[in-house]
């Protein structure tokens, strides 16, 4: 998914800073919005699972605070390593969504320049 939204944002702003009088950006406003609607829900997914490790993770600390069992202390490990690449994939997935919103307003102005912005769009 990092490949995916990096490359496909890239190819955006690539267009953006071209800006060739063949471009529709009426089509490609619309394939915009389709692209953040993926991406919306695979952050929001992502964002489900890093709260429910995070949840998981204070579980297991006070699991160790009032057991103090080894199993409780190897179980809120886990649960720490496999949060921290869950946080990073989740600020990635919102960085890039936030710039594919500006991305969009840019676009939305490049079509009303051009005075071919359809009304579904604006």
């Amino acid at each position: 998914m990092k490949e995916r939204i990096l490359s496909y944002r890239k190819r955006i702003d690539t267009l953006l800073s071209e800006k060739s009088p063949d471009t529709d950006w009426n089509l490609v406003l619309e394939e915009h919005l389709v692209q953040i609607g993926f991406f919306q829900h695979e952050r929001l997914i992502h964002l489900l699972v890093t709260l429910a490790f995070a949840l998981f993770t204070l579980g297991g600390i006070l699991a160790v605070f009032l057991t103090g069992e080894l199993c409780a202390i190897v179980l809120t490990v886990l649960f720490l390593v496999l949060l921290i690449p869950y946080i990073r994939h989740y600020y990635l997935l919102e960085n890039e969504v936030q710039k594919m919103y500006a991305q969009y307003d840019y676009i939305l102005q490049l079509c009303k320049r051009s005075k071919n912005v359809r009304k579904d769009n604006a």
